[in-house]
């Protein structure tokens, strides 16, 4: 039986959970939802940071978690809809190739690059806004829907995971930049294949 999303807990018998999902994140881009106890800020941001797309603290109504999943899965799995170019483009930029379809990142050598289900709907939401300054909040709704609520600097936390796997230099970013009093802009030309 395939499987659609993982739910891990922080608190594992052999292993923490924050190991396991770094070892998750480098062979798939499969959902991760984490649970924890430890409501601990740093904890949250640590857990976004290795490639969880949500986070939540123990005790929890289930109706919160199952909701959670719903939105997560919403966000990264693909419809089941025959692709077109014009509805289910791959987007250009920089050497790199975005294929909305496939939900993948390759390099200009054509190599796959892992991303979470929340890092892609970020660069998705940038490379459909070349050239143009956006707030975290704008980036909050085009990557993940009016209704999230997310801690203020999440975005931040995944523009940072994407500089690594996208900048040559992520200290001095070219492609990703980040606007003083304004937010973020993607730095680059965008075209559909």
């Amino acid at each position: 039986m395939p499987v659609d999303l993982v739910i891990l807990d922080i608190m594992l018998r052999n292993e923490d959970g924050f190991s396991l999902c770094l070892r998750l994140r480098t062979t798939s881009r499969l959902p991760v939802i984490m649970l924890s106890a430890m409501a601990d800020h740093t904890d949250r941001v640590v857990g976004l940071e290795i490639g969880a797309d949500d986070y939540l603290t123990k005790p929890f109504d289930q109706r919160e978690l199952l909701a959670r999943v719903k939105a997560v899965l919403r966000r990264t799995v693909d419809p089941v809809a025959p692709s077109s170019p014009s509805t289910r483009p791959v987007l250009c930029f920089g050497g790199w190739q975005l294929d909305v379809a496939r939900r993948e990142l390759r390099s200009s050598e054509n190599a796959l690059v892992m991303l979470s289900g929340g890092e892609f709907d970020l660069l998705l939401s940038f490379a459909e806004h070349p050239q143009r300054v956006l707030t975290r909040d704008q980036l909050m709704d085009m990557a993940r829907g009016p209704d999230h609520a997310a801690f203020d600097r999440s975005i931040d936390v995944q523009v940072s995971r994407l500089r690594h796997k996208l900048e040559t230099d992520p200290k001095n970013p070219s492609l990703i930049r980040t606007v003083r009093n304004g937010g973020y802009m993607f730095a680059t030309t965008v075209r559909r294949a």
